[in-house]
């Protein structure tokens, strides 16, 4: 089963129409068709594909998973291939979501998996009635639109984290294998993010065209909305990647320091320990020294061992090595 939708004038006319009418509603003026399919299989698109006369490749691209973004011209449609993203803020885990698109002059044809929240878009578009009258511009920029807006908000999100990161990175308790398997793991999403992000900019550039007969110009503006908020979340992305670079390198850094100051420490421990083993290892040996054999000997050993230990504590702390 698809849902579908009919706008005749910019106005919602009737929903949950067979798509076998699609063909009908497309010949009548001023009519604009959306219909929408979950996770279809080729048989499943068999009758959208007669009704619009879709190309055999789009739809072998439709159903199989895993496209990069792109919009690909037919010569009697477009196909859309975009990903939507969401973020675990907890984890840092980035998600994708894939949906595809068939855009004709009168309809438009969306394809997607259930992890794709389509009633977002719906939202979109119920919320900005008045460009219904512009009809499959109107439709498809709310597709992108709300796509973009969560790459948007993810980079947003993603760069919450990495300032928490920062503080983590500088906290009193060292915490440096959370900071380190975090930042691998924001990494990893500022990656995947930017396969997902960049190949936006040609999507919508090419939508901005005007040799594209199928979109009205008065939604120029609205799709130059979208590509400005592509464009930055693409720079974002770049900044943020350079960023957690930072924080990984000056994690190590932080490490290799605390570890040059454990090591200054462990050194001058021992060298005030050897103090007193050398003394008493003198005293120790078999001969006659100045206290051989008397008590007050023994207290210049301990004397000893108390004034060059003491000595040697103070030179250390003044040069920061304890």
């Amino acid at each position: 089963m698809a849902t579908t939708r009919l706008y005749n004038h910019g106005s919602l006319k009737t929903e949950g129409f067979p798509v076998e009418d699609i063909s009908d509603h497309i010949l009548e003026k001023g009519c604009t068709v959306w219909a929408d399919f979950l996770s279809p299989s080729e048989s499943d698109l068999a009758k959208i594909t007669e009704e619009l006369g879709l190309h055999p490749l789009a739809v072998e691209d439709a159903v199989h998973s895993s496209q990069r973004p792109k919009l690909d011209r037919y010569e009697t449609h477009l196909f859309l291939a975009a990903y939507a993203v969401s973020l675990d803020t907890v984890t840092g885990e980035l998600e994708t979501h894939e949906i595809k698109a068939f855009i004709t002059p009168h309809a438009l044809v969306t394809v997607h998996g259930p992890d794709f929240d389509m009633s977002k878009v719906v939202q979109r578009w119920d919320s900005d009635r008045d460009l219904a009258k512009h009809g499959v511009a109107y439709l498809l920029w709310g597709l992108l639109d709300e796509i973009v807006d969560g790459h948007f908000e993810t980079v947003q999100q993603l760069d919450t984290a990495s300032d928490e990161l920062e503080d983590a990175l500088f906290d009193d308790r060292p915490r440096d294998k959370e900071v380190q398997r975090r930042s691998f793991e924001f990494r990893k999403s500022l990656v995947l993010l930017r396969r997902v992000v960049l190949p936006m900019r040609e999507v919508v550039n090419t939508v901005l065209r005007r040799d594209l007969e199928a979109f009205d110009t008065e939604m120029t503006p609205y799709f130059q909305d979208v590509y400005d908020h592509v464009l930055r979340a693409t720079e974002w992305t770049e900044s943020l990647r350079d960023l957690v670079s930072t924080i990984l390198e000056t994690n190590l850094s932080i490490q290799s320091n605390r570890m040059n100051l454990i090591m200054k420490k462990v050194t001058s421990w021992a060298a005030i320990i050897a103090v007193p083993t050398a003394i008493t290892g003198f005293f120790g040996q078999n001969l006659k020294f100045a206290g051989f054999g008397t008590t007050w000997g023994v207290w210049l050993s301990i004397g000893l061992i108390v004034v060059a230990s003491l000595g040697l504590y103070l030179q250390f702390k003044k040069r920061d090595w304890l």
